[in-house]
């Protein structure tokens, strides 16, 4: 399973720095990891996310569907939370509570 999921990590606030970092990791994975089907963004450590941060979310969604992978979310805090159901983003990404939720649902479709 792990070859086949690819984890990014963020931490601090996402905007224009971070979203750039994003973008970078993104077209890393496109670039080098071509075993990887989904990729998780792990947002525990993100504090806040505004406008580009968002942006770069949904174009890293865009890049990678093109090529028939997923991206999804895990651990998204209240207030980011209360930004993706206002913007109606909670529609468009998947979104797991935590790491292990998300391995134990991808664990059973995998298996």
């Amino acid at each position: 399973m792990t070859e086949q999921v690819k984890v990014v990590f963020l931490s601090g606030s996402l905007g224009a720095t971070q979203s750039q970092e994003l973008k970078e990791r993104i077209q890393e994975i496109l670039e080098k990891e071509t075993s990887a089907k989904i990729v998780l963004v792990n947002l525990k450590d993100v504090t806040f996310v505004d406008s580009s941060g968002l942006g770069a979310l949904v174009l890293a969604f865009k890049a990678l569907r093109s090529v028939d992978k997923k991206l999804v979310l895990c651990s998204i805090n209240e207030q980011v939370r209360i930004l993706f159901e206002l913007t109606g983003m909670d529609k468009v990404f998947e979104i797991f509570s935590n790491q292990e939720e998300f391995n134990k649902v991808v664990t059973s479709k995998i298996n």
